[in-house]
């Protein structure tokens, strides 16, 4: 008798949710300490809370700069590695990313017909906002992600799971195709902004849009614990789902919505942000050697925020004036957990039900 996704984990995860929130928490410090200018935890703490008796300077670099950078790595990590999960279970392809139906590309479209045609036209980016801290980039990146779900949505009650990946990819191709044909028109100025909204960051996200960004996140990331259930259904095929009650065509739309609004919204406010969506979800599913998302959701949150934080904290290069391509320090990190996550679960055909 085969076993469900929730019957395959034998030990107590306890101690790794320990862990991982640890390694979470120090993650989270060590982005608020360092940086081009070092700070101790003492003045951190009376930036925090002894407002009155910290130092000015230090009281704004923490309050404006590394504490709203760092929630926003830990927000964009965590709604990353979920809609990562999320996709690889739907589509029961370990190879699934949150960008895989063409979301990053759309975002990425909406981002190029701003900077690459709007702009030239008069619209205003002045020059003392910060690229990714732009709302209109903001809404451009998010209006293009939207209109490529609504199009995969669209398809998503006619056309099986293989058909909608396969339908994703070829979408995402034609995109790239179009945004480069808007990149051989433009000038070399256009250009390298469009290219440095393309390296992803953390760093642009201001008090003011972290109140649309953090209660966005945290919707989305919560509705998922929800699903945990139709989740473990759908991970052992659309006829073991419906033999337990599951509508297969709800769930899959439902949960596509999700992780589509979750990538799109972090790539709206972030950038596009490569390989953490693939990553944390195989690191969680090493760790805890199940496929349980009972378990899988708050583990690959615990995982990817702390990914995302470790990236951002490497990308700021402490001790350093400048800063690495976040896009860059992600692919360095998320290429060999993904290598080293697919030579060790040699079942992983079993985990996704083949």
């Amino acid at each position: 008798m085969t076993q469900g996704p929730a019957e395959q984990n034998s030990h107590n995860p306890t101690f790794l949710f320990g862990a991982l929130g640890l390694i979470l928490l120090g993650a989270f410090t060590a982005n608020i300490c360092l940086g081009s200018a070092w700070i101790s935890i003492s003045d951190v703490w009376s930036a925090l809370i002894q407002k009155e008796s910290s130092d000015p300077i230090v009281s704004q670099i923490v309050m404006n700069f590394r504490l709203p950078r760092a929630l926003t790595a830990l927000l964009a990590g965590a709604a990353l590695a979920i809609s990562g999960l999320l996709m690889q279970t739907v589509f029961r392809n370990p190879l699934a990313d949150p960008f895989v139906l063409g979301v990053n590309s759309g975002a990425s479209l909406g981002v190029a017909i701003v900077l690459l045609i709007l702009a030239p036209s008069g619209v205003a980016l002045t020059q003392s906002l910060e690229l990714s801290g732009n709302i209109l980039v903001i809404i451009a990146a998010s209006c293009g992600a939207a209109a490529v779900l609504a199009f995969i949505l669209l398809f998503a009650q006619r056309v099986d799971v293989m058909s909608l990946l396969i339908l994703g990819l070829m979408l995402s191709y034609a995109i790239g195709a179009v945004v480069s044909i808007l990149m051989f028109y433009s000038m070399a100025e256009r250009i390298q902004s469009f290219f440095s909204w393309s390296y992803g960051s953390f760093a642009n996200v201001t008090w003011t849009q972290m109140r649309i960004f953090a209660p966005w996140m945290t919707f989305g990331i919560g509705a998922t614990f929800f699903l945990a259930k139709p989740l473990d259904a759908l991970l052992m095929g659309e006829r073991y789902a419906e033999s337990l009650g599951t509508n297969v065509k709800t769930s899959r739309i439902v949960t596509l919505g999700i992780a589509s609004l979750l990538a799109g919204a972090v790539t709206g406010f972030c950038g596009p942000i490569g390989f953490l969506g693939i990553a944390a979800p195989h690191l969680c599913r090493y760790l805890f050697k199940t496929s349980s998302h009972r378990i899988l959701i708050p583990g690959s949150l615990l995982t990817g925020a702390s990914i995302a934080l470790g990236s951002d904290l490497i990308a700021k290069a402490p001790g350093f004036d400048g800063a690495l391509p976040l896009n860059a320090v992600t692919a360095l990190i998320g290429a060999p957990v993904i290598t080293t996550a697919l030579m060790k679960q040699r079942n992983l055909g079993k985990v996704f039900g083949r």
